[in-house]
């Protein structure tokens, strides 16, 4: 925190939004620098994730809205209630001019999809049986298990038609080499446009400089009109912004969808008992957090958001129910004390930064109110409780339920994977609705709120619009260059 002092103290007055509306939109997301990452080597940041969707679209994209929209694929059709997605590929070129193929293109999807695959994807793609070239313009994906919706889970960055060798894709963007101080992405000429002039000059303002930085340099340099978007913004960075001039009409929350919440990591011990670990879930204040960051973040209990593809509603934690509850929280500490006389201690993983920091107030008050120690470790340290923070990347209450059992009981777990290997939707749906039910009752789980993202936009930015999916396209944030 000392390291961002000098920064936030330079975030004095700010004016009016003068950016000029002339030359290459330059986006500063938060992380580190970008690289053009293959998504089979794991994880990727923000602006990994972005320039990979720049450099070298999937299928389908999101558009600015988070609506799919033709990518590297002109046209599509989904048969067999979604066991069957044929794609018709686009004339397109890879970055070094030469044609794209189907051949290339089921190749390079394989490979995400392989067994040796380390895609964040990849566990819920499981129901794609084969995919095959069926003719050098058409591929076709193969399921074994109906999934109507995988169509958000291809416009996803991390299925990015990406070739290793030599590295590039099929746009929309060309990238230029990467450096400290970013990359530039020129817009990809379009064959089909080819006799257009404009196609062949394209005007300075349809290019994107792409920086990674550390939020308070990001929002410094947006402050100081240095660049005309900050994405990728978190609870994190989230009190950084008091300390800064912003107009109110530049900062942008997103309507994501997700879990933000606590797992129950270690389940040995005081977390062994459901019953304890209910202890942790209702002490919590859900609403007081809420409260100490953005206006409108709304607390929830519930794991799914709405019933999406379950066969019942959202299930109301145990603890809620009427009479379901004999012990309070600090009697239940007090009931573990008297058989184990040494302190209770409960290690909380959390991300760095200022947003993490008051997280941790309001948790480490709770647990302290009951007569627990806690202790804040690093988000991938051994922990008792661990933040998940995740934007959902399709509609399935399967994927809520996944990203909640981390661990989870028997029950839950088989209940999960049931879901995923059942033959029919309606089937799928059941089981989805009992691993629902058995994870309310197992407490695996502490729902807090929604995921929080944000971005600072300029005026001139008119096409950049807010999202469930809080996904906001470098081709998509000018009206007049889309």
């Amino acid at each position: 925190m000392r390291r961002l002092l000098p920064l936030i103290l330079l975030l004095a007055a700010g004016g009016c939004d003068s950016r000029s509306d002339a030359g290459a939109v330059v986006v500063s997301a938060i992380g580190g620098a970008p690289t053009l990452a293959d998504p089979a080597r794991g994880s990727l940041t923000t602006p990994d994730r972005l320039l990979l969707d720049s450099a070298a679209q999937g299928l389908v994209r999101f558009d600015a809205a988070g609506q799919i929209e033709p990518g590297l694929a002109e046209r599509w059709t989904v048969l067999d209630d979604g066991r069957s997605y044929i794609f018709r590929i686009r004339d397109a070129t890879w970055s070094d001019g030469e044609p794209v193929t189907a051949a290339e293109v089921v190749t390079i999807l394989k490979r995400q999809l392989s067994p040796a695959s380390r895609n964040p994807l990849r566990p819920f793609l499981t129901a794609i049986h084969e995919i095959v070239e069926m003719t050098p313009e058409v591929i076709e994906v193969r399921l074994s298990r109906p999934r109507p919706d995988l169509l958000k889970l291809f416009a996803q960055p991390e299925l990015a038609i990406l070739r290793a060798r030599p590295p590039g894709g099929s746009g929309p963007f060309r990238a230029g080499t990467v450096r400290r101080d970013g990359v530039i992405l020129h817009p990809a000429l379009d064959p089909n446009r080819a006799e257009d002039d404009d196609a062949t000059a394209p005007p300075r303002q349809a290019s994107v400089r792409l920086i990674g930085e550390r939020a308070a340099k990001a929002i410094l340099h947006f402050q100081h009109h240095d660049t005309s978007l900050v994405t990728g913004g978190t609870f994190t960075d989230w009190p950084l912004l008091a300390q800064a001039s912003i107009a109110p009409a530049a900062l942008r929350v997103d309507p994501a969808a997700g879990v933000f919440g606590l797992a129950i990591a270690d389940r040995t011990g005081f977390l062994a008992d459901p019953g304890n670990r209910a202890a942790i879930a209702q002490v919590i204040d859900r609403n007081a957090i809420v409260a100490a960051f953005a206006p409108g973040w709304a607390a929830t209990l519930s794991i799914l958001p709405e019933q999406l593809d379950s066969a019942a509603p959202p299930a109301v934690p145990t603890w809620q129910q009427a009479g379901a509850i004999n012990l309070s929280p600090a009697e239940r500490v007090q009931q573990w004390r008297q058989m184990h006389p040494l302190p209770l201690y409960l290690r909380v993983a959390l991300p760095a930064g200022p947003g993490a920091t008051i997280l941790y107030g309001h948790v480490a008050a709770a647990l302290v109110r009951i007569g627990i120690v806690p202790q804040r470790v690093a988000l991938n340290d051994p922990a008792d409780l661990r933040l998940v923070d995740a934007v959902a990347p399709y509609d399935s209450a399967r994927w809520y339920l996944a990203m909640a059992c981390q661990p989870c009981g028997d029950t839950a777990q088989a209940a999960i994977d049931a879901a995923r290997d059942a033959p029919t939707l309606a089937e799928r749906g059941r089981h989805i609705a009992d691993a629902d039910a058995a994870l309310a009752a197992d407490v695996a789980f502490v729902p807090i709120a929604r995921p929080l993202r944000w971005s600072l936009v300029s005026a001139r930015l008119k096409a950049w619009a807010g999202n469930p999916r809080a996904w906001h396209p470098l081709n998509r944030l000018r009206s007049d260059t889309n």
